[in-house]
């Protein structure tokens, strides 16, 4: 029952928390689904799509504003078939329909509002829309009495904008093309590009807006180890530095927000509040991929400090990954829903829980100041770079003690829908931080999440298997996973098939790169983000560039390229190569935009290589040459472990799928000991170097650090 005494809609039997979070809105919402279509036709009304997610501000913003008012509702229950859409259960809808409107606003972001007809067709465009008019934008009642005026009195016009519209997207298809693969030349322009776009000042790229460049940082340190290029690592140092001392980075819990803004010349960066699942994934496993490089003191902390921040706030009772937490959480002081009140403290709350001893220190090493560096003269913690040196031990006990008081703060909400592919990520940041850091606790949980998504989200149904989407609470979700599902839940299964040793997830990896080449790839090489045998939208979508998570693109030709240097498929490896001709064209253009892509590029053109470390497992020398083949840092470097005689079976994780068991490398295939010691072979293409049983040489032929 709603508070106004009405029934919920029809978003009440959705698994979507976003699409919950809209169920007891007098807007009589429709899910996604064929009916809404159906729905507006028979009543000839326009479709009005309104696209959002769980942890998103502004959506929550709009939702309280227009969303939950009795008018506006009455309004738009009378003129429009409403349809309400996830964003990340449905990223082909949401990529369809963001590309017009930014084709047709220069812009983007969500919520996203867009008008069209009964077939899909969008004719108006929009995000946030304020329920009054003001610094030049309408008001959102506005909006919706100009879109009904012109529906009922100009059809034709509007069907002809809706029809240009829709043919102008129809044509938008990017092929793979033959432009051949990436070159020296194509990595070298890229990073010239990069350092064109670097303020060497405060080491952040240029720029107001401030999102975590987590996918060029990882081109960077593969390029580093590859070429020798100082100025790669130079950038990622200070790219790293960087965003660890600034409010970007939780100083109390570890972890990152989604972005930062810089209000005005000098000031603090202010960060944007939400948590995402693929930031934290993918900036733990890059400041970890720093440490492997450098042995940074700071890279260390901090990868460790996220991967404990994902397993101690994100992990599902199902051993999964939730996508986020809010920006926004209850203020006590006010009892309203306010951006940021969990994360910001004055000096007078940091004295209160650390005492006058600690708390004046605690405030000048943070930046905590009377004035505020947020709002009502609050503070996000941060490091200033003039502040003040305190011992590490004290600090480490000051931020326990305020990680404590903060538990006791109304959290913000969790999304706790389980993501395919940001588990996938996840996956392969924790299986490598445990073999790293000697943390087996974090490649059990990595283990764990890979299970789960085995068990819940490979469905085989018909003797078809096709990856879900999205799960929560333990129940699968109807929606189909897309490119970025497939590519990265195979480089997680890679990672942990490296880490463990266990071989069922190069089996479980290999079904996925074969589903990509049967059900995503065209005959040129060509890839698209949603199956051949999909729901078919007005386009169908495809994008090899990096929005805050690698494209599905590059994902996926990352992986066919890491299982293909597993396994020698020539097959594979062709796949990956066409695909990465987009690299080459956009690479030196908009390094920015395609970083995981050029990562990808750059373990082709370093091979990749492909190590072969074989001994008893129980064995010291066996895990100490294992080790040293993990800390290579040869970029893209894939690693299989197994024991003799056999020399290459290794048991399987129980409970995956049913698929434990013995499974074989194949990189381990006739491997012999040298002196019956263990042995480390280190091959391109399956031509190998003389093999060792010494781990310094070991590192040599890797570039390892850290043997």
């Amino acid at each position: 029952m709603r508070k106004d005494g009405g029934m919920p809609n029809r978003l009440a039997q959705a698994t979507s928390p976003y699409l919950l979070q809209h169920a007891d809105n007098p807007v009589d919402w429709w899910p996604w689904e064929a009916g809404a279509f159906e729905e507006a036709r028979r009543r000839g009304v326009p479709v009005f799509l309104s696209v959002g997610y769980s942890s998103c501000h502004w959506c929550h913003v709009m939702a309280h504003e227009s969303f939950e008012d009795g008018d506006t509702a009455a309004y738009m229950n009378e003129h429009f078939v409403s349809v309400k859409v996830d964003r990340e259960e449905r990223p082909d809808v949401d990529a369809v329909y963001m590309e017009a409107v930014q084709a047709a606003t220069g812009q983007g972001g969500w919520p996203m509002s867009v008008f069209m007809t009964p077939d899909g067709e969008p004719f108006y465009f929009g995000t946030y829309f304020p329920p009054e008019a003001r610094h030049g934008m309408p008001s959102f009642r506005q909006v919706l009495e100009g879109v009904h005026s012109a529906w009922t009195s100009r059809r034709d016009e509007v069907g002809e904008v809706a029809g240009k519209i829709t043919r102008d997207l129809a044509g938008r298809v990017l092929s793979a093309g033959d432009g051949g693969m990436p070159t020296e030349e194509t990595q070298a322009l890229a990073l010239l590009q990069l350092t064109r776009d670097v303020d060497p000042a405060s080491g952040w790229f240029k720029g107001d807006t401030k999102f975590p460049p987590s996918m060029v940082i990882e081109f960077l340190l593969r390029h580093h180890a590859r070429a020798g290029s100082v100025a790669a690592l130079e950038m990622v140092e200070g790219l790293c530095g960087a965003m660890a001392r600034s409010s970007l980075y939780d100083q109390v819990g570890g972890g990152f927000h989604r972005y930062v803004l810089t209000p005005r010349a000098g000031a603090p960066l202010v960060p944007h509040f939400e948590k995402m699942l693929y930031d934290n994934a993918l900036l733990c496993r890059a400041y970890a991929h720093l440490w492997r490089a450098t042995g940074s003191d700071l890279a260390r902390r901090v990868a460790l400090e996220t991967a404990d921040f994902m397993v101690r706030e994100l992990r599902t009772g199902q051993g999964g990954f939730a996508s986020a937490l809010d920006a926004d959480s209850e203020d006590p002081a006010s009892g309203r829903h306010v951006e940021g009140a969990y994360y910001v403290w004055t000096p007078a709350q940091l004295r209160e829980v650390l005492g006058e001893a600690d708390g004046e220190p605690a405030a000048a090493y943070f930046g905590v100041s009377e004035e505020g560096t947020f709002e009502h003269g609050t503070s996000v913690l941060q490091l200033p770079q003039a502040g003040p040196v305190v011992d590490g031990e004290r600090i480490a006990g000051i931020r326990e003690r305020l990680l404590a008081a903060r538990a006791e703060r109304p959290a913000p909400g969790r999304d706790d829908k389980v993501v395919a592919a940001w588990n996938g990520l996840v996956i392969a940041a924790l299986a490598e931080c445990g073999a790293y850091f000697e943390r087996p606790d974090l490649v059990e949980r990595a283990t764990e999440a890979a299970d789960l998504l085995v068990r819940l989200h490979l469905d085989v149904t018909d003797g078809r298997a096709r990856l879900l989407r999205t799960s929560k609470d333990g129940v699968a979700g109807a929606n189909a996973g897309v490119l970025e599902d497939y590519g990265d839940v195979a480089e997680g299964f890679l990672a942990l098939a490296s880490v463990t040793g266990e071989g069922v997830w190069l089996d479980f990896a290999g079904l996925l790169c074969d589903l990509v080449l049967d059900l995503f790839t065209a005959q040129d090489g060509t890839l698209y983000d949603t199956a051949h045998d999909a729901e078919k939208l007005i386009r169908r979508p495809q994008d090899p560039t990096d929005n805050a998570a690698p494209s599905g693109w590059t994902a996926a030709a990352g992986a066919l390229l890491s299982y293909a240097a597993h396994t020698g498929s020539q097959a594979h490896r062709t796949a990956a190569e066409r695909a990465l001709a987009v690299v080459h064209a956009l690479g030196p253009r908009a390094p920015r935009f395609i970083g995981h892509g050029l990562a990808v590029a750059e373990a082709l053109l370093d091979g990749p290589r492909e190590v072969a470390v074989v001994g008893h497992p129980e064995d010291p020398a066996t895990a100490a040459l294992h080790r040293t083949a993990l800390l290579g840092t040869a970029p893209g470097a894939v690693v299989a472990v197994g024991s003799l005689p056999s020399a290459g079976l290794a048991a399987g994780p129980a409970g995956a799928g049913g698929a434990g068991g013995a499974v074989e490398f194949p990189l381990l295939a006739e491997r012999t000991l040298v002196r019956d010691l263990p042995t480390a072979y280190v091959c391109r293409h399956f031509v190998c170097a003389r093999p060792t049983t010494d781990p310094v040489e070991l590192a040599g032929q890797l570039g390892t650090v850290h043997p």
